[in-house]
């Protein structure tokens, strides 16, 4: 369901009071944590500026072969984040590519692109949009999703997660449904295209909506060493605000797929790689010199911007990732603080595909539903403008090219 707030100022006020009665020393609470994390930030840049590795790297052969340590795991759960180096062959990757460039040109997206549906997630972001491309079902990208290759990947991630806790079991970790997503197609010397720093997975309704509360139930209670990232404890059963672009399924991990080289410089992925950063967000609104009908800027139906302003230490720690090649992947947390580079002073194109990592739930199942239409027809799935570019597209992937596989994590067999 969709969380409908009818007064938001009325709304946040009131949360605001409720907050803050639970936790009456939130002031100290708040001093504890900005300590803490400010900590973990400067760790991080001091690591950053000493080209020392931020972001965890794990070889995908590790992964298939259950070789991955114990304490890269415990990283990971630190930071939030990691790089998963040679996914797919590089020539497969770089196929995929020319696939994609020959699906776009030929059915003359750049033409339609001037009247597609206005995506207002990104606006309160300083730097605009990147150069995303509202496709979903070239074949690539359908091949991509249903491999083995990233249904290992994906249920690796799930399974970093606490699928079962307060007695409960939350989600099936060893089934991985498509959230289709689009592309990113970003030409060298594209400037100030990227995206300022933000999470997604909601905004005003981290405080607000009762479900994300318990979520948080930790931070709020003034508990916060006890909140665990990923804990999974009611996230399936959170209510989203409905907007284009707003993600209506639980996310493990957000991710993309690189299709060609890219780096830092050349308009890349930035993580600020520290897992429990949310606690500082959340507690950071409720001080007292944040207007009692504001959450530090945040905006229903929007991505949950990040500010200078008001979270200056967590910034210290904004990383670029590291190079990557054809066929490597990255994953964050969906807590995660990320933003896109502004400038690509690269040489060459900068292409991603969106592959993000769920698992098995009501809450997706219901999504499924509603996605498979979109795919059967080549609409745009729900969570996204209603540009539908692909319905009469030449090319575009069907039924008919999905392995039982993708069948199963499009959602035909329910």
């Amino acid at each position: 369901m969709a969380l409908q707030i009818d007064d938001l100022p009325v709304a946040i006020r009131e949360a605001k009071r409720e907050l803050r009665e639970r936790l009456p020393n939130y002031r100290e609470v708040f001093t504890e944590v900005e300590e803490a994390l400010s900590q973990q930030a400067e760790a991080i840049a001091t690591l950053r500026d000493r080209g020392e590795p931020v972001i965890p790297e794990i070889a995908f052969k590790d992964i298939v072969e259950n070789r991955v340590s114990d304490a890269q795991i415990a990283l990971v759960k630190t930071r939030g984040a990691c790089v998963i180096r040679n996914v797919f062959e590089r020539s497969l990757a770089e196929q995929w590519d020319n696939d994609i460039a020959d699906y776009v040109e030929g059915n003359h997206l750049d033409a339609r692109l001037l009247n597609r549906a206005e995506d207002n997630y990104f606006g309160q972001l300083a730097s605009s949009k990147p150069q995303i491309y509202g496709v979903y079902w070239s074949k690539p990208q359908v091949l991509a999703r249903q491999s083995n290759e990233l249904i290992q990947v994906r249920v690796f991630l799930n399974r970093l997660w606490r699928a079962e806790s307060e007695g409960r079991v939350h989600f099936d970790p060893d089934r991985v449904p498509v959230y289709a997503d689009r592309l990113r197609r970003r030409p060298p010397g594209s400037e100030s295209l990227g995206l300022s720093a933000h999470c997604d997975g909601g905004s005003v309704e981290r405080w607000i909506e009762p479900n994300f509360r318990k979520v948080y139930r930790h931070v709020f209670s003034g508990n916060w060493r006890d909140y665990d990232p990923f804990d999974a404890a009611w996230r399936t059963e959170v209510e989203e605000i409905a907007s284009p672009a707003v993600c209506s399924m639980f996310r493990t991990f957000q991710g993309w797929t690189a299709l060609t080289q890219q780096g830092p410089g050349d308009g890349t992925l930035q993580l600020v790689p520290i897992a429990n950063s949310m606690a500082y967000i959340l507690l950071r609104a409720l001080q007292d010199d944040i207007a009692d009908d504001d959450l530090c800027g945040a905006m229903p139906g929007r991505a949950l911007s990040i500010k200078a302003d008001y979270h200056a230490p967590l910034f210290r720690a904004l990383t670029s990732i590291p190079p990557m090649q054809p066929g490597d992947t990255v994953f964050w947390h969906s807590d995660v603080i990320h933003a896109v580079e502004d400038a690509h002073r690269g040489k060459g194109y900068s292409n991603v595909m969106y592959i993000a990592s769920a698992p098995g739930c009501a809450k997706n199942d219901a999504w499924l539903k509603r996605q498979l239409s979109a795919f059967l027809d080549g609409k745009s799935p729900p969570d996204f403008p209603a540009d539908h570019f692909e319905v009469d597209f030449i090319g575009r992937a069907t039924a008919d090219d999905l392995t039982a596989s993708g069948r199963a994590q499009m959602g035909f067999d329910r």
